[in-house]
């Protein structure tokens, strides 16, 4: 009997970081960046990513967490889903939900980088540079300033698979045009490798062929 393969789904700025850590027999499909802005149009990527999946996989891995809901109510009568335990990316960088809710504790106004994001062009900068256009610099700088006004830390979380130097550099240069505190926190792969080495136990969502994805799925083992 053939053995059923594996896919993952995944958001652009987490494909980046499991280029490295995926088997041969895996095949990744990368949604871009810019849908976690809008809920609904990821939901709807998601849903349809799943159901054009050819028969011959038996489990997606989806490489998101429940990121504004949009992973709620996705199914697959087909295949089994199988989904972070964690509310965005962020806590896939940092490798698990104890050291995203410590960074959080620390400094809960945090602007988070990596690769991808600076690779994707979304931050205060890449922002501000499309206001400008528009505006002004002078404009564009106190609109984005006020975009950001709740984030007081802009912090570049840094991986042992590449030289970080190139995004270091630009890191602080955004830190440093928009006055914020600029910080580097060893990111770590824990928690992707644990999603595609089938490690799924307590911090990932298995949901069967057929049913939905619930919210409370994500925080039953809290009660």
């Amino acid at each position: 009997m053939t053995e059923l393969r594996t896919k993952i789904i995944a958001c652009q700025t987490v494909g980046e970081e499991l280029g490295s850590l995926l088997p041969d027999h895996f095949e990744m499909e990368v949604l871009e960046y810019g849908l976690h802005n809008i809920p609904e149009e990821l939901h709807a990527r998601l849903q349809t990513a799943i159901d054009r999946t050819s028969p011959e996989y038996g489990t997606i891995l989806i490489g998101y967490g429940l990121c504004a809901n949009a992973v709620i109510g996705i199914r697959s009568r087909t295949f089994r889903l199988v989904i972070p335990r964690a509310d965005d990316c962020i806590t896939l960088f940092l490798g698990s939900r104890e050291a995203y809710e410590q960074q959080f504790r620390q400094a809960p106004g945090t602007f988070y980088l990596t690769r991808g994001w600076i690779e994707c062009g979304e931050d205060p900068y890449t922002e501000y540079c499309t206001l400008r256009d528009t505006y002004g610099p002078d404009k564009a700088y106190r609109i984005t300033k006020k975009y950001i006004a709740n984030y007081t830390r802009l912090a570049l979380i840094t991986s042992e698979h590449y030289d970080s130097g190139v995004y270091r550099k630009y890191a602080k240069m955004v830190a440093d045009r928009f006055n914020l505190m600029y910080e580097e926190i060893p990111g770590s792969d824990e928690f992707l490798k644990n999603l595609v080495q089938a490690k799924w136990e307590e911090n990932f969502v298995i949901v069967p062929p057929g049913e939905e994805v619930r919210y409370e799925m994500f925080y039953q083992l809290e009660d």
